[in-house]
């Protein structure tokens, strides 16, 4: 059953999938890429501070076998000195560690970033359970990273072999010279054995970086049901993201009766479509639609119209162009803008000849290609590319 669900998990993991894992406390690390930045950086503290640290060393060791009469005879000088020499000692040892400890932090901020969370800090009880614990031993996961530690022991012991076997004379005979000349060899051959430790260690990091990354996306990747959950989750439920539509398309059409006022014409087909027209020369390249509607719609529209003096034409083919090709808020296609203008001139004139400025034209019977017209369907599709809106 978990493999059957494994194998179901085939899709990558969703940014709020990752977010909540790094909430929970997971992510990237590895432990290759920590090893090597804090050796390079024991390896740079050596070398450019290897003989300061020595020199302050030293001078504690001298400092603490250094006794005389005076100083033995005195009540309490064991615990004065002690405390001196350990504040001398930390001294020099205390911005060391320090400086490994910002590598390993850094390390860690370099794969998986910065992560701050309590989340690990809460007690696990099934992690105290030993079965659960060999469990995790011999999964595949488990037996890499088993794997993958042995060889890299195996790999590192064989490199300090390899240069304590053709150095191990040279230590034996710094015993015979000043302790300043056998710290300072101690510390140049120290330094050249952690410089092939560090090249071995780059190459693991360099493979466990990318392979640690791949491996967590894995371990996020969901099913098809974990997707649709979460999408769920994100937006709701179906009933409540119908509500919010409805009230959506409620505002929406209130906004649109309010401008039918404002229109200079409402072409209607006599009743299932209403399509209100506004233009004005010198802003507008061409008329706008301000409200369309179909059926009660319509009729809503056409009483607005009536109510606010706007002139309703009865012209069925070019309301029923405007109602499919035209967008509510847009300009109308440049196919229409020749019936659009024919229909506009008669309600100019109209208004013309009722302020007594001219004679009532005749209704105007507008041109629309029959492409255009809706009812047909097949020579609307072979030339849909005349429905494209001007540009501005």
């Amino acid at each position: 059953m978990a493999d059957a669900q494994a194998q179901d998990r085939n899709l990558p993991a969703s940014a709020k999938k990752i977010k909540r894992s790094r909430a929970e406390g997971q992510v990237p690390r590895s432990r290759d890429l920590v090893h090597l930045l804090v050796m390079a950086t024991a390896g740079m503290v050596l070398a450019f501070g290897g003989g300061l640290i020595a020199d302050k060393l030293s001078h504690v060791f001298h400092a603490g076998l250094s006794f005389d009469a005076a100083s033995l005879g005195r009540e309490g000088v064991m615990s004065e000195r002690l405390a001196a020499l350990t504040l001398e000692s930390a001294g020099v040892l205390l911005p060391v560690c320090g400086a490994l400890s910002l590598a390993a932090v850094l390390a860690n901020l370099a794969l998986g970033g910065w992560n701050w969370t309590w989340k690990p800090l809460v007690p696990t009880f099934s992690h105290l359970n030993p079965l659960n614990g060999l469990g995790r031993m011999f999964t595949g996961a488990g037996l890499g990273q088993a794997l993958k530690a042995a060889l890299l022991a195996l790999v590192l012991g064989v490199i300090g072999a390899l240069v304590l076997k053709d150095r191990i004379a040279s230590y034996v005979g710094i015993m015979s010279v000043p302790l300043p000349q056998a710290l300072a060899y101690a510390g140049h051959s120290i330094l050249g054995g952690l410089g092939f430790l560090g090249i071995a260690l780059a190459v693991f990091a360099g493979i466990d970086v990318p392979l640690q990354r791949t491996i967590y996306m894995r371990r996020l990747r969901m099913t098809r049901e974990e997707a649709k959950q979460e999408l769920k989750d994100s937006e709701g439920s179906p009933e409540v993201r119908n509500r919010i539509r409805a009230r959506m398309r409620e505002m929406a059409r209130r906004r649109m009766l309010a401008a039918v006022p404002k229109a200079d014409l409402v072409v209607m087909n006599p009743t299932h479509y209403a399509v209100a027209l506004r233009y004005e020369e010198g802003r507008m390249t061409a008329p706008k639609v301000v409200a369309k509607g179909a059926d009660l719609l319509a009729l809503k529209i056409r009483d607005l119209a009536k109510e606010s003096k706007v002139p309703v034409l009865q012209s069925p083919v070019l309301a029923r162009a405007l109602y499919a090709h035209a967008k509510l808020d847009h300009e109308i296609p440049a196919a229409l803008f020749t019936a659009v203008a024919q229909v506009l001139a008669y309600v100019y004139q109209l208004k013309n000849a009722l302020a007594g400025r001219g004679r009532v034209p005749d209704e105007p019977r507008p041109h629309v290609p029959p492409e255009l017209d809706p009812h047909n369907k097949p020579q609307a599709a072979e030339d849909a590319d005349l429905f494209e809106e001007p540009e501005a």
